[in-house]
């Protein structure tokens, strides 16, 4: 980095640096022995913690000491502990001032954000194996989540990690219980500032240092990037290719169309052949039917098929529970409430007609969202039967060697291609006619509504009431 990059970067930081001096001028002011915050020892279960203040007093002691309403101290309190400088000793994901008697501490200056410490992932996956060693395997589900992506990107230094993890967990249980239990809150409360639960805003992400440095934005997101599951090149390249071999001759603009193409020789046969319930499909359309189980749900001629096959499984309620599903995602908002209400008595209620078999979980998320029913209140349930259906050994797998699709695939038809010379080709594009403006339609429409009414019977007792009426007004007195 050159000189001039080292000033342009301490000047980025200096408004940065200066909010944080002053939150840290609060912070000291707040834990003055005789002005300050009263802090005493609480009891939490049955360890006593000292020095800890409840959220009432902390918001009380903003209230005094700014003069300012109850709502703007609550507010300052949240920022406070969003940040780091205050932290919760009994609900640990929710950063922010509860006004009741809930336990607080303030945070060691070790842990302050002003002390630009780096976080790294070395240090987190030390946290998470000691925690893991402490709770014996019982983390909770998004920490289970980091803990098993950072095992898997860190496999060639986790010895070293867990050992560390080990040392610093043996000279945790030499320290004293009510030490011991502020030092894990204090690291706790670190860890879920810089490393918030799924649903949390972070501070660190969306606050002082994402406004004033993009650097460190840059760097955030190369770190989020980095931690996603990530695919060899040679492994991706290799899917694109494979995609490309099996579309290749379904690719109108890569293989010509059968029987001819219709935006070049304006003969509709394709179009005709291609019907969304058309009697007889192509060869065409049946085989990308095979391609994939997303492929024939798409296409209304294969669901038919596939439903026929599903009648004679006596699993015919899945199908339709799936296009029930979808209609009420596309359909309009005035008949979702009743199509809603309407899915949930035919498919999921006890002693249903057409009951579908999901697991209790995904049965417990559909029943509390239709309690407030919108678009896509059934997704987890209409995932979970399109899963069941798609795998080999469930539907999909036995619908392609059923009879019923082999009996399709005999009967489907390969269309032999239309042959058209020069002349019949330039007297089609002579036939063409461009389509009228909708703005011209819209004044022909008119005209033609205006020429009805002048040219249409006229009901005289309409007229003479209007014009008696007319005549019952009342002049205006002259001034």
């Amino acid at each position: 980095m050159t000189i001039r990059n080292v000033r342009d970067h301490g000047q980025r930081f200096r408004p940065r640096m200066a909010c944080l001096k002053k939150v840290e001028s609060v912070m000291l002011e707040m834990q003055d022995p005789k002005t300050g915050v009263k802090s005493q020892p609480q009891r939490l279960v049955i360890t006593t913690i000292p020095h800890a203040i409840t959220g009432e007093d902390i918001v009380a002691w903003l209230t005094n000491r700014y003069s300012i309403e109850a709502e703007e101290a609550w507010a300052l309190g949240t920022m406070l502990v969003a940040f780091g400088y205050i932290y919760p000793l009994q609900d640990h994901k929710r950063l922010v001032i509860k006004p009741d008697a809930s336990l607080y501490r303030f945070q060691t200056p070790y842990f302050w954000p002003a002390q630009q410490w780096p976080v790294e992932d070395t240090d987190y996956a030390i946290y998470l194996a000691k925690r893991n060693i402490r709770k014996k395997g019982i983390l909770a589900l998004y920490e289970q989540v980091q803990y098993n992506s950072l095992h898997k990107w860190m496999n060639h230094k986790w010895d070293f990690i867990v050992m560390q993890a080990k040392e610093q967990y043996r000279a945790g249980k030499e320290r004293k219980k009510p030490d011991r239990v502020v030092f894990d809150c204090q690291e706790r409360a670190y860890w879920v500032v810089h490393r918030p639960p799924p649903g949390t805003v972070s501070a660190m992400d969306y606050g002082l240092e994402r406004m004033v440095d993009p650097n460190t934005e840059e760097m955030i997101f190369t770190q989020q990037s980095i931690m996603r599951p990530r695919v060899k090149s040679s492994v991706s390249i290799g899917a694109l290719v494979k995609y490309s071999v099996t579309y290749n001759k379904h690719d109108p603009f890569l293989a010509p169309c059968l029987p001819s193409n219709p935006w070049v020789t304006d003969d509709v046969t394709y179009w005709f052949l291609n019907m969304a319930n058309v009697g007889i499909p192509t060869k065409m359309r049946v085989e990308r039917w095979t391609f994939s189980f997303g492929e024939l749900l798409s296409d209304p001629r294969g669901r038919d098929d596939f439903r026929l096959f599903l009648k004679k499984e006596f699993s015919g309620e899945n199908l339709a529970f799936w296009e029930a599903c979808e209609d009420l995602k596309w359909g309009t908002a005035a008949t979702m409430n009743d199509k809603a209400q309407q899915v949930y008595k035919t498919f999921l209620t006890r002693g249903a007609p057409r009951w579908i078999n999901i697991d209790g979980k995904t049965m417990e998320v559909t029943v509390k969202g239709l309690k407030h029913p919108h678009r896509y209140v059934l997704d987890a349930a209409q995932t979970h039967i399109f899963m069941l259906m798609k795998k080999v050994r469930f539907f999909f797998g036995r619908y392609l060697k059923s009879p019923v699709f082999k009996d399709t695939q005999k009967m489907a038809i390969c269309p032999d291609q239309h042959m058209f010379s020069v002349p019949q080709l330039e007297a089609n594009a002579r036939k063409r006619r461009p389509s009228i403006s909708p703005i011209i339609v819209r004044q022909l429409e008119q005209e033609e509504r205006a020429r009805m009414a002048t040219s249409g019977p006229v009901d005289i007792t309409q007229v003479m009431s209007k014009l008696s009426n007319k005549g019952k007004e009342v002049p205006p007195s002259k001034k």
